[in-house]
């Protein structure tokens, strides 16, 4: 019989460890046991599991006691407050936030992309950010059989990037827009409904945003290449989940378009749609809810040599964050790690 781990989910309340739950019991993960920790305010309540009622605990240092995985989801300080306590308890973390991702000894995995990388884990692993996930799930197949040179990706990231409070405030500004009454911004900088924000994180002094250095430098980490040319400008949009990328590769060898399809038709986590002439191209409102990334716009850069267009779109609360916290677990349990 093979092992079987026992679980906890850190932040489990929140959209992300609600999805983390879901996604255990599709997948059938190996599960020994689950735990949910959340902060005081949800003690108390319960979270059903295989149709059973699990009573959330308040997290506490002594969480972890007994613990094997821990998928955390609960933001950057509190992985950072609880990593040791979790560390000294031998669990391993598979942290959603940006805590670690840049640490040189924390393996940074996409599951489809570097998977060798868990193997040199010292207890943490680190998710990638949503957008460079949903980036490099597609593009990985191409820089191995083409060695990819320089990307220009630009985003359009829907309010659930924002959490819960992102989309009911997309939610709130319709109806008041529809009732006639005044529009109130708080989540974000300015109205979001009918307009389009260039303006995810904070700026730095060269102009760019956090967010869009994130989707640079952990592509590098990811795919081993601190050299590759990356730019990015992440813009966010009045669409309630997934997150759409524009993505421009340019390459060392020419791919054609038949041969990109070909390659993308086989890629594990990928979905090619892509049939202009009947209108077909992904869009966050049908990909919301799926797990694979979804391509589409597949098309020849004629302003460069070797060089192609896509269209990328992918649920980041799902392959974004959740489903790939979990795969990463999968892994662990598949290669015996834990």
């Amino acid at each position: 019989m093979s092992k079987q781990y026992n679980v906890a989910i850190m932040g489990a309340t929140g959209a992300v460890g609600e999805i983390m739950r879901d996604i255990l019991e599709e997948r059938k993960f190996p599960l020994k046991d689950i735990k949910f920790l959340a902060s005081e305010r949800s003690k108390g309540k319960k979270m059903k599991y295989q149709g059973r009622e699990v009573e959330i605990e308040v997290l506490s240092p002594e969480s972890f006691k007994g613990v094997d995985i821990v998928l955390a989801s609960a933001g950057a300080s509190v992985s950072k407050e609880y990593v040791k306590h979790i560390v000294d308890a031998k669990a391993l973390i598979i942290d959603n936030s940006s805590a670690f991702r840049m640490d040189d000894d924390v393996p940074l995995v996409v599951p489809e992309v570097n998977p060798e990388d868990i193997r040199w884990n010292k207890g943490i692993i680190a998710n990638p950010n949503c957008s460079t996930i949903i980036m490099l799930v597609p593009i990985k197949p191409l820089h191995d059989v083409a060695k990819i040179k320089r990307i220009v990706v630009s985003t359009y990231q829907a309010t659930s990037g924002a959490g819960a409070k992102g989309m009911a405030e997309l939610e709130q500004q319709t109806r008041d827009w529809a009732a006639g009454k005044e529009i109130k911004v708080d989540k974000f900088a300015y109205q979001i409904l009918f307009n389009l924000i260039p303006h995810i994180d904070v700026f730095f002094e060269d102009g760019y945003t956090k967010e869009e250095m994130k989707m640079v430098k952990e592509s590098q980490k990811i795919l081993h290449d601190p050299s590759l040319r990356i730019t990015a400008t992440t813009v966010r949009v009045p669409a309630l989940r997934s997150h759409s990328e524009s993505i421009n590769i340019e390459t060392e060898r020419k791919l054609h378009v038949k041969e990109v399809k070909e390659l993308l038709a086989k890629a594990p986590g990928v979905t090619v749609e892509d049939d202009i002439h009947n209108k077909k191209y992904p869009m966050p409102l049908f990909v919301s809810g799926k797990d694979d990334v979804y391509v589409g716009r597949i098309r020849e850069d004629f302003s460069i040599d070797k060089g192609i267009n896509l269209w990328v779109v992918g649920d980041q609360l799902r392959k974004g964050a959740a489903l790939n916290a979990v795969q990463i677990a999968e892994l662990i349990a598949k290669e015996g790690l834990k």
